[in-house]
């Protein structure tokens, strides 16, 4: 396997991947229409307001839709993996992996909660965990 390709944060992005050093996924805020949203953009996707501000996301949503990749697109994925569309209690989807889970403990609606996977010393990206209720 070789080493992912890793992001080059700019002026939007630099905060959320900051953040993400310290296990953080940070939404962004419409400060105008109190729309949520990601990822990171320079205005709201609802009202097309300039007045952004980043917010904490509490790391929980559930699957809206999901695919297993048996195939890999380059070496730097090792198949087979899951690439989930996640709602976040907050709104937002998310693109993102589902990690620790086999294929037949995916459903849509399932509850999810976040974790982290390392790319190196200064990235990390958000995965999701199927969460286990009582």
């Amino acid at each position: 396997m070789t080493d992912p390709v890793l992001p080059i944060p700019d002026d939007i992005t630099t905060p959320w991947w900051e953040a993400t050093r310290e296990s953080r996924l940070l939404l962004q805020s419409c400060r105008q229409c109190n729309h949520v949203q990601h990822y990171p953009r320079v205005v709201c996707t609802a009202c097309s307001g300039g007045e952004l501000e980043w917010i904490e996301s509490a790391g929980v949503g559930v699957v809206d839709s999901f695919t297993v990749v048996h195939r890999a697109p380059s070496p730097a994925f090792q198949a087979p993996y899951v690439i989930a569309r996640v709602r976040l209690a907050e709104g937002p989807t998310l693109l993102t992996r589902i990690v620790g889970a086999t294929d037949q403990e995916l459903s849509c609606d399932i509850p999810v909660s976040l974790a982290w996977e390392s790319l190196s010393e200064e990235f990390q990206l958000p995965v999701f965990r199927i969460t286990i209720t009582q």
